[in-house]
């Protein structure tokens, strides 16, 4: 009985996380948590038990996509990259690093290119933007540094490429310690340009 119980906790979660990844990628559901809810309501499993793991959706996220993207997700994939990397030399006076899902290949139509800058100020990067003639848009977000402590970082929304980029400002040293990834809570994986050219010379 305990068996067949976890084996249909298995499957049922396994459901929510694929229907979780088709909201993501068609409706450009950016939360996972609002993702994996929205799956759970849509399927009628609201059971604790039944609700994947971010680590699971991430997973389900990348398979959905390699089997309805195909070439169409490659070739996205990789102007999102192309573009990362050309905004990475815009701003290469911050050591810039991308991070997010045009790293991790699962980036889908509805994603933007996200970097990490370091400065003394995000005034400096403003400036810089503001220098070369692109204009940008200031946000702010919340990125968890330790289990329970979430710090506010400014950052800079412009458009390069023809893609959305958005430049997180950091302090200078912030650049030896990645915020924790909400997919599996370790240190962000960041990547600088060396490593981003690599990325599109195998794709």
């Amino acid at each position: 009985m305990g068996r067949k119980q976890t084996s249909e906790s298995t499957r049922a979660r396994r459901k929510v996380a694929q229907e979780a990844a088709r909201i993501i990628v068609n409706h450009g559901v950016r939360d996972y948590r609002v993702a994996k809810r929205k799956a759970a309501d849509h399927l009628g499993l609201n059971r604790r038990g039944s609700l994947p793991g971010n680590a699971e959706i991430e997973a389900a996220v990348a398979e959905h996509l390699q089997i309805f993207g195909g070439n169409s997700h490659d070739d996205h994939l990789r102007l999102l990259r192309v573009a990362a990397l050309s905004a990475m030399e815009l701003l290469t006076a911050f050591e810039p690093r991308l991070v997010g899902p045009v790293l991790t290949g699962t980036a889908d139509v509805n994603s933007v290119v996200n970097l990490h800058v370091f400065a003394d100020s995000p005034e400096a990067v403003s400036m810089e933007l503001e220098t070369i003639g692109i204009r940008c848009r200031p946000y702010e977000r919340k990125l968890r540094v330790r289990r329970n402590q979430l710090e506010s970082y400014a950052g800079f929304e412009f458009h390069h490429g023809n893609s959305p980029i958005q430049a997180t400002v950091f302090p200078v040293d912030g650049i030896r310690q990645a915020p924790m990834s909400p997919i599996d809570g370790k240190p962000m994986r960041r990547a600088d340009s060396g490593s981003v050219q690599k990325l599109l010379e195998h794709v």
